[in-house]
């Protein structure tokens, strides 16, 4: 009887058994990652962090002609208003100027940081309101993983001047990454 039990349990197990399956094909994607930045220390922080830890999923490599992910490089600057009460004079054209030349200038130290590691990056400004104009490039351009450095504000501070990094958190339709640098960089 155990015999015949044994048979049975062996003949099952031979009709149950699934055919075999070809491997699962690795489709090759490009991923998408935006690091927001500004003027301050911990911005560039969180950009350097990405460099360092994501480096060989954005490098491009020359030789083998294939290229790694993108990185999105985000700036926003604040909008400027000109009223018809107040003609735009030398002060308001130097303001512009001036808002132009800190992106230009920060854009240009990005691509330097990117460079020197090679890592395959494309630059985007754009004026208005940074947290939401953050969120909506990120969801219009489809991006994977947004980074954002974190100025170390107290709870105070924060619910009185917002927090850019704390609104991505909540409104951002990607996963987010708040990169906070070392006490020495935030002080």
């Amino acid at each position: 009887m155990a015999e015949d039990q044994a048979t049975a349990t062996l003949k099952t197990s031979t009709v149950e058994k699934q055919p075999e399956t070809e491997p699962p094909r690795v489709m090759t994607t490009t991923k998408r990652m935006m690091v927001a930045i500004d003027e301050s220390d911990s911005s560039f922080y969180a950009l350097q962090w990405v460099i360092d830890h994501f480096s060989s999923l954005l490098m491009t490599t020359e030789a083998a002609g294939a290229e790694g992910d993108l990185l999105t490089v985000v700036h926003v600057q604040s909008p400027f208003y000109h009223f018809a009460a107040f003609p735009a004079g030398p002060g308001g054209a130097t303001a512009a100027v001036y808002a132009s030349t800190t992106s230009a200038a920060l854009l240009s130290r990005v691509l330097q940081m990117c460079r020197a590691k090679q890592i395959r990056a494309e630059t985007l400004v754009l004026e208005g309101d940074a947290k939401d104009m953050i969120c909506q490039a990120v969801e219009q351009m489809h991006v994977d993983l947004l980074v954002v450095g974190s100025r170390g504000l107290g709870k105070i501070k924060r619910s009185f001047l917002g927090s850019v990094s704390d609104y991505c958190a909540h409104h951002a339709k990607c996963p987010i990454l708040i990169v906070r640098p070392p006490k020495e960089i935030t002080s």
